[in-house]
């Protein structure tokens, strides 16, 4: 996986899902992830994990609470522009999303051990503890 930054857009496989969110016009991406990361075995693997992320950010931007925007974001912060105004959040994706977060920064996390083994693993727990605290 190419990753050139920390927050959840950084990385290609949270690219390639943004640029799928486009076919969609509802959250059903946004929940099939959340329910991919949910329902997988002992082991999360790190392309979920990471599409998890960026799935949970479309959330706190539906909700005005987005991280900043910048050119990673930009595919995302279009699609979240474009439905903003008459899409809300469901309780319950606020709840799977909750509960993915908890798996990505648990031991059984392929993305966090992949972190854990680089020199910028505490500014990458910040960044997912920042989106937690932004979505709730």
């Amino acid at each position: 996986m190419a990753t050139w930054a920390v927050d959840a857009f950084g990385n290609d496989y949270a690219q390639d899902w943004a640029e799928d969110l486009h076919e969609t016009s509802n959250l059903d991406a946004v929940e099939d992830t959340l329910n991919t990361v949910l329902d997988s075995g002992a082991e999360l693997e790190a392309p979920f994990a990471a599409e998890a992320l960026v799935a949970i950010e479309v959330l706190a931007r539906l909700q005005g609470k987005g991280g900043p925007r910048t050119e990673d974001s930009a595919a995302v912060d279009e699609w979240v522009d474009a439905r903003k105004p008459k899409a809300k959040p469901r309780a319950d994706l606020a709840a799977k999303a909750a509960q993915a977060i908890e798996r990505i920064l648990s031991p059984e996390s392929e993305l966090r051990q992949l972190w854990e083994d680089s020199e910028h693993y505490t500014d990458w727990c910040a960044a997912v503890e920042g989106l937690r605290t932004r979505l709730t």
